[in-house]
Order: C-alpha cells, then sequence, then structure tokens
C-alpha cells in the first residue's frame, strides 16, 4: 500500500500487488480500505508464493478465489491477473492451465500479465489457446531484459521458461563479460518487443530487475512502435 501510494503521488498511475495464500478475509478487507482510501484503483491478484514452514491461511487458495472476492467486496477496484504462456509449473497440462484461466477472468479479472518468457513463438501459441477458451481480455507480454547468464538460468528453471538457441548463443559467447551481455540482453529484449508491437501485442510489462537505466534503454529503443 505504501510504495503504491507514492507512486500514485508521482503521477505515475499503478497497481498494486496482493498475493493471497497467507490473506484472511480480515486482512484482505483491511488492504482494500486502506488501497481505496489512498486512490488506488487497479490491483494485481496473486496466489503467492509459498514460504517453506508457514501455514497458509486457507481463505484464498487461488488467485481466482481472491478476484472474485475483491469484485464482490469493491467492485470499482481494477483487477488484474497473471497468466502463463508456457504453462503454470503446478499445472498438470496446458490444457488445465487455461481452464484455470479461464475461471480467473470469470471471476472478474479485467487484464493479464504473462510472467517472462524468451520465445515470442510461444507466446503467440499461448494467445491462440486463449482466444479458443473464451478468454478475451487484454493481455500483457512479460519481457525480462538479460542481465546475468547465472539469473537468467536460475529464473528460467523457475518459471519452467524455455530459453531458445538465439538467447543461449548470446548467454555462451558473453555470459561471463558482464557490460556486453547487457548490451546483448538490452538488444535481444529491444527486439522481442518490436515484434510483439508489429503483432498488435496488448501491452507489455518489463520485468525491471532494479536496472532502471536498462528500462529506459529499452523503451527508448521501442517508443516509436507505442506512440
Amino acid at each position: 500500500v505504501e510504495v503504491a501510494t507514492y507512486i500514485k503521488q508521482l503521477g505515475c498511475e499503478t497497481a498494486a500487488h496482493m498475493p493471497c495464500i497467507y490473506l484472511t478475509e480480515e486482512a484482505a478487507l483491511q488492504n482494500l480500505k486502506e488501497l481505496k482510501e489512498a486512490g488506488i484503483e487497479n490491483i494485481l491478484a496473486l496466489r503467492g508464493d509459498e514460504v517453506p514452514g508457514r501455514e497458509r491461511a486457507h481463505v484464498f487458495e487461488h488467485a481466482s478465489d481472491l478476484v472474485a472476492f475483491i469484485k464482490e467486496k469493491e467492485p470499482d477496484f481494477n483487477v488484474i491477473g497473471a497468466c502463463y504462456p508456457e504453462g503454470h509449473t503446478e499445472a498438470k497440462t496446458l490444457a488445465a492451465d487455461i481452464r484455470n484461466l479461464k475461471t480467473k477472468v470469470d471471476a472478474g479479472a479485467s487484464e493479464l500479465i504473462s510472467q517472462l518468457f524468451f520465445d515470442n513463438a510461444l507466446f503467440y501459441r499461448f494467445l491462440e489457446r486463449c482466444e479458443i477458451a473464451g478468454i478475451n481480455v487484454p493481455i500483457e507480454a512479460g519481457i525480462m531484459p538479460v542481465m546475468n547468464a547465472k539469473s537468467v538460468l536460475r529464473m528460467s528453471k523457475m518459471c519452467e521458461s524455455r530459453v531458445p538457441e538465439k538467447l543461449a548463443v548470446l548467454l555462451d559467447k558473453w555470459g561471463s563479460d558482464t557490460a556486453l551481455l547487457k548490451e546483448a540482453g538490452i538488444a535481444y529484449a529491444s527486439e522481442q518487443i518490436c515484434d510483439l508491437a508489429a503483432r498488435g501485442v496488448d501491452g507489455v510489462h518489463l520485468y525491471t530487475m532494479n536496472h532502471p537505466c536498462v528500462s529506459r534503454r529499452i523503451w527508448s529503443n521501442v517508443k516509436p512502435f507505442f506512440v
């Protein structure tokens, strides 16, 4: 709430992140009250990651439960959901993941932000599956600029996101040179976004990884395609 309020005061629209597996109903209502009083209009409803040894609240088992709760209690909020172009790591099949996503949208999510991906072709196939399933809300593409070879491979493993050959070659060639990999990562992300823009993507979410200078460079590269 504090961070979202600060960003809002700077004159920049923001979305408050609300992970829910450890939330009680009372805590969720308090969060909604504080966000509403601060003038926050957007909430990214997430299940959130489990912390080993910590007991769930067992109130909101899935993000779709929180979405439905928000739309029931405070329907004026714009609720955003997450989606997974290569499938959620806990989903048994891609089809099951799409069904779960449809549940989230039907509960009231008005737009979606995707998990990071490095292969646009996988994202386009995901959009086709969403269209077939009747998921017709805007879907923003999640792009993470490559900055560190080890972190990319770690995130790829954690999210089960495929590293395509084109990116693997960059990591192999310049993975040990931080400066060169940074430049290659900016170029790779910019190329990804240009291709997405050419195909009419609904929006792009940059995973900045606390590197604002990199985000500014990428935005400078792709801005002509969005304004």
